[in-house]
């Protein structure tokens, strides 16, 4: 597995990670033995940044990913997310609130420091208040937290982001549906040595090429309930990607899938190919999905005239949904 470093970050870590947002809520249910074998599968196909949050499953992606370290041993970076669980007011990030959360995801974890915490797509108005990112640095200080970064919405808020002097990360939506970031964030990020966490890889599953128009999702299924955002952003959900339009650019995009390789690792390499990414992170229900996630790492590059095509399908189908939102 290739490794790529940012330098705030400060560790190495494998170009492809996993997701665990499915092991804690909204994606159906995956239980305790399913999503401790998907840990350990990811970790044996040679993926060593596992990324969750406070909020997933209030608590049991953390706890789960806790019991997977003591298990698993050294070797592994766990960056976690902290703040949705609270009303989202700028108010609300406070000094107090960030220790009792910190208290909270170092118990659920196991461990004494927070490899990377990060905000966890917090109001707009957060960027521009300095209290806020001196209380993260104390956190820094006091040795609660390694490093600390923040995942965003939009391209403004990561511009905003990359420009603190301390921020070690920002963690984006990046897939073949979201190309609007590659313009100045990817450019920023590398410029200022911030690692850039690419989340939303495969658009809620749509680039796994696996769903038709007769999809259906269970009710407990972010991909049913916040089709129109009616949970939070809708850009969490198939990017923001009106479904029907996703299938049709899925199926422009087959073609360029190389061969032996499927859909999902052809999505994958299209973003391990970007060298300003530090890492992808991909979500799994199944250690078979994770191993196959993590496979991605060793196809060859795509090629310039298959990113050319991507950005063509993304130009004439996805663009007008998606650009001048996020």
């Amino acid at each position: 597995m290739q490794k790529r470093i940012a330098k705030r970050l400060g560790r190495e870590v494998s170009v492809v990670g996993l997701g665990c947002w499915q092991l804690g809520a909204d994606w159906g249910t995956v239980d305790e033995a399913d999503a401790l074998a998907v840990l350990h599968a990811a970790a044996d196909h040679g993926v060593t940044f596992f990324d969750t949050a406070d909020v997933y499953g209030d608590g049991r992606s953390e706890t789960l990913v806790g019991q997977f370290l003591r298990e698993r041993g050294d070797g592994i970076t766990v960056a976690t997310k902290m703040g949705r669980r609270a009303e989202q007011t700028v108010a609300n990030y406070s000094r107090d609130h960030f220790r009792a959360w910190n208290d909270r995801s170092r118990t659920n974890l196991g461990v004494d420091i927070l490899d990377l915490v990060q905000l966890h797509c917090p109001p707009a108005a957060l960027y521009d208040t300095d209290e806020v990112f001196d209380s993260l640095d104390e956190l820094v200080d006091e040795g609660r937290v390694a490093a600390y970064g923040v995942s965003v919405e939009t391209v403004d808020e990561a511009l905003k982001a990359i420009a603190r002097p301390h921020v070690a990360s920002v963690q984006i939506i990046l897939n073949a549906f979201r190309l609007k970031p590659l313009e100045q964030v990817l450019p920023a990020a590398d410029a200022a040595g911030v690692a850039i966490i690419a989340r939303v890889p495969l658009a809620s599953g749509l680039l796994s090429g696996r769903y038709t128009k007769d999809t259906t999702f269970g009710p407990d299924d972010h991909r049913t309930y916040n089709r129109h955002g009616e949970a939070f952003d809708v850009g969490e959900t198939f990017s923001g990607v009106p479904y029907e339009e996703g299938l049709r650019a899925v199926e422009r995009l087959r073609p360029l899938v190389p061969d032996g390789a499927t859909m999902a690792q052809f999505a994958l390499r299209w973003i391990v190919d970007l060298p300003q990414v530090s890492v992808v992170i991909p979500g799994a229900r199944n250690a078979e999905q994770a191993a196959g996630n993590a496979a991605a790492a060793a196809l060859a590059p795509l090629g310039d005239d298959v990113h050319a095509e991507v950005k063509a399908v993304y130009d004439e189908l996805i663009r007008p949904y998606v650009h001048d939102r996020w």
